[in-house]
């Protein structure tokens, strides 16, 4: 494929438009720009990343977002999708430019001492265990490109750009839902009277069943099970619960919950209590 050169970001990094069809793209690779200048052409090879750079509404090209961020961390976050892909096979690389804005703007915060607090960072570490790793092992990679240590709060919003680019979820909404899940768990703690064992399967398996949920309710999948009728005989505060935490949801998502997930919510609920 080749490409015509539209701006050098550094020795490592270009915005070019593909040959054909005008399309932007970054490129990323050791010495891709060396050498180079604005409107020569490329042709690149295998150990070249391509990304279509998405940008916010107000940016209306990639070049007015590459100017806003330091090419060093398109760069670190380029390598960070390389090290995710190395655990997931696949990511969507569309997550490149938010995430290199979110590395500059940790960074920052490092760089004149402001920590950012994380609160769902247990959360993170249940639902996306997987990708909070990748964003531990992926501070190694910052810090040797731009001389700052994340922290292990900032590690977990990284996860959810990673998480992001596994979904096709906006960051803000996986943000929301596991705010929602936090607000379900306390609830639950609320009217047990007891804080929950975050380290027992029934506490991640329930964390686990709230985040499809949202899913499902956010996508209007239905749940193939009515298991009210039988749960709200057996297990009364179980089903009182569920109907809290679902009336909380819908009021948040601001789309309504289907009946059958009340029953399927509170089984698991029921293992806690029973616990």
């Amino acid at each position: 494929m080749v490409y015509c050169i539209l701006r050098i970001l550094n020795n490592n990094a270009l915005l070019a438009e593909e040959k054909g069809d005008g399309s932007e793209r970054i490129l990323l690779g050791k010495g891709i720009g060396f050498g180079k200048r604005a409107g020569d052409e490329v042709t690149i090879d295998e150990g070249v990343q391509v990304y279509t750079p998405v940008v916010r509404e107000e940016q209306h090209s990639a070049i007015h977002a590459v100017n806003a961020i330091d090419p060093v961390y398109i760069e670190t976050a380029g390598k960070i999708i390389e090290a995710a892909e190395k655990v997931f096979d696949s990511i969507n690389g569309d997550i490149l430019l938010p995430l290199a804005d979110h590395l500059a703007f940790a960074a920052r915060r490092e760089r004149e001492n402001i920590f950012l607090s994380n609160p769902f960072i247990p959360d993170i570490k249940i639902l996306f265990g997987k990708e909070y790793a990748v964003a531990l092992e992926s501070r190694s990679i910052i810090e040797e490109m731009t001389g700052y240590r994340i922290s292990d709060d900032e590690a977990g919003f990284i996860a959810l750009h990673i998480h992001s680019g596994l979904s096709d979820e906006a960051v803000s909404e996986t943000l929301k839902a596991t705010q929602l899940i936090d607000e379900s768990m306390q609830i639950i703690e609320e009217h047990l009277e007891k804080e929950m064992q975050k380290e027992a399967l029934n506490y991640i398996r329930l964390m686990s069943h709230l985040y499809y949920m949202v899913v499902r309710t956010k996508t209007g999948e239905a749940v193939n099970i009515d298991l009210n009728e039988f749960v709200q005989e057996k297990y009364p505060e179980a089903m009182k619960i569920a109907a809290l935490i679902c009336d909380n949801m819908a009021e948040k998502l601001e789309r309504q919950i289907m009946q059958e997930e009340v029953g399927f919510l509170a089984i698991h609920i029921q293992r806690m209590i029973a616990a």
